[in-house]
């Protein structure tokens, strides 16, 4: 019975979800201030950073820094600002923390960090928390930053952070030249599955052999949990509309109908988890859904009226997507299904041939939308996004840094 009871125990075990202990698990961030920031000592020091790059503790990382003695010079901001409080695509000055710490910005005139500032310092960090999506601007900021530095000759070093939806495998079309744009970084996969530490690396290798990178990594990741399952993982919003781990995980599916006349629930508060338009019927359009028999996910009829963003103060209809298995959903296959039953119950009004150049940057390819207003089969997309990603995973099969 002992044996039993044993065996029991290990079964129960196993089924428990992965929790790393907090001991274990640390940001780059942590990383570096274990030890006082040593490589940091003597240098000028410029930081791409946003309210959410703070460490275990929850202390900001250019504080930590300041109290390290470290020569930190000023810092850099991407889309959002430094206080994360600008909605997508709003530009941003240049301001200050603390009433006098400059932050410059990278989401204004120009998003790329400005030359004569570069000359001020010996090297620049990044330290932003990424979703896992190509079109989230961020690693567009830590290209061009790359690029900056590469430029300048000054080393750039990436404090790594959790991919929150690492588990999610590569999917949906991978970028064409084409489409690249500030929404849409060189060759990646919709869903790419990689830290920014092992995007910077894929980079280097593929565009800026000549850049000196360092990337620290991080302690105690595990690239097959879902960062909540990180003690110590803190989700602050790296954006407005990003507000939680779920949402970060269904915001791949619906992201998309930024480019339609279809609201992706800006303006509500449930950002990208609700969909809809004046013209949407949401019983019939949950019924569309529940034809194609999503795994891991169930759509409600919604009723909402944006404070903002699309149909401002007009009442809108739609769905709601509640995830019933995080481990089973499919954010791809999900944005399919969504994007073939808007356009065959609404092809007039929902306008993927009037918003088609800001759909296939965001898509990275024109076939996805031309597939869906032919009313191709969703196996059928699936699958040539598919055959779309096998080529980067042989290519780059160096290209995780955590096992």
């Amino acid at each position: 019975m002992k044996h039993l009871s044993f065996i029991a125990l290990v079964i129960f075990t196993l089924f428990i979800p992965l929790r790393l202990d907090a001991a274990e698990f640390r940001y780059g961030l942590d990383v570096l201030d274990s030890d006082g920031f040593r490589m940091l000592a003597g240098k000028r020091v410029g930081l791409i950073a946003n309210a959410a790059s703070v460490g275990t503790s929850g202390e900001p990382g250019y504080r930590l820094m300041l109290r390290h003695g470290i020569r930190l010079k000023f810092l850099m901001a991407p889309e959002h600002g430094f206080s994360i409080d600008r909605e997508a695509g709003q530009m941003v000055g240049d301001t200050s923390v603390t009433g006098s710490f400059p932050v410059y910005s990278l989401y204004g005139a120009s998003k790329k960090p400005d030359p004569l500032l570069l000359i001020s310092i010996d090297v620049l960090i990044f330290d932003l928390q990424d979703v896992g999506t190509r079109c989230y601007t961020y690693i567009s900021t830590m290209r061009l930053a790359m690029e900056a530095c590469r430029e300048a000759g000054i080393p750039f070093v990436v404090l790594d952070r959790p991919n929150p939806i690492a588990p999610v495998p590569a999917s949906g079309f991978v970028l064409e030249p084409s489409e690249e744009s500030f929404v849409g970084v060189a060759g990646l996969p919709f869903l790419h599955g990689m830290t920014a530490g092992e995007i910077a690396r894929w980079l280097q290798k593929s565009r800026y052999p000549e850049l000196s990178l360092n990337v620290v990594a991080m302690q105690g990741y595990n690239r097959h949990v879902f960062a909540d399952q990180l003690s110590g993982f803190r989700f602050i919003a790296p954006s407005p509309n990003i507000r939680d781990l779920e949402t970060a995980l269904i915001y791949p599916a619906t992201v998309l109908l930024e480019a339609t006349d279809v609201s992706e629930g800006r303006g509500t508060d449930d950002p990208f988890r609700m969909f809809g338009a004046p013209f949407v019927d949401g019983v019939v359009l949950k019924g569309a859904l529940d034809r194609y028999r999503l795994p891991g996910v169930e759509f409600q009829p919604a009723l909402f009226t944006p404070a903002s963003s699309k149909f401002t103060g007009r009442r809108c209809q739609g769905v709601r997507i509640r995830i019933t298995d995080r481990n089973s959903f499919d954010p791809f296959r999900t944005s399919v299904a969504i994007l073939l039953s808007l356009q065959k119950l609404y092809p007039g009004e929902l306008g993927l041939g009037r918003h088609a150049p800001f759909f296939d940057q965001l898509a990275g390819t024109s076939r996805y939308r031309t597939m869906v207003m032919k009313q191709r089969p969703i196996g059928e997309i699936v699958e040539a996004a598919r055959r779309s990603v096998q080529p980067f995973d042989a290519d780059s099969s160096d290209r995780f840094l955590y096992h």
